[in-house]
């Protein structure tokens, strides 16, 4: 016997919806390339992070070289094991009107929709 009901669901906010309303991205196919076995996706604020590129950095940097950047460096974050892990990514970005190189990013790995390992990277202050 069940606790609870479909009934006594007042709202639910699946993964897939999420990725349907832009916030989070889902990088599952580059991530393969990085080794990933489980979906990975980043959340709208390391998107626009990654998409940030300083106007000196323009045409010596790509959306797609930083977000290899981004998922190559969760890779090794993830072998060094863990399942919340920390990391540190060297990163020219604008925070506040000045620029920045070191960007942390956490890595957490949980249940999707379906309770399958998923992967997702956020900025420190996200969840």
């Amino acid at each position: 016997m069940s606790l609870f009901t479909e009934a006594d669901v007042i709202h639910t906010y699946t993964r897939a919806h999420a990725i349907l309303d832009g916030v989070l991205v889902d990088v599952s196919e580059i991530a393969k390339e990085a080794g990933f076995k489980w979906p990975v996706a980043i959340t709208a604020g390391v998107w626009a992070t990654i998409n940030d590129i300083p106007p000196k950095l323009e045409g010596i940097q790509d959306v797609e070289g930083r977000l290899w950047d981004v998922i190559w460096m969760a890779s090794l974050a993830v072998r060094r094991g863990g399942t919340l892990t920390h990391y540190s990514l060297l990163m020219d970005r604008n925070e506040n009107g000045r620029r920045v190189k070191k960007l942390w990013l956490k890595l957490v790995s949980g249940p999707g929709d379906n309770f399958e390992p998923v992967i997702t990277i956020m900025l420190p202050n996200e969840d």
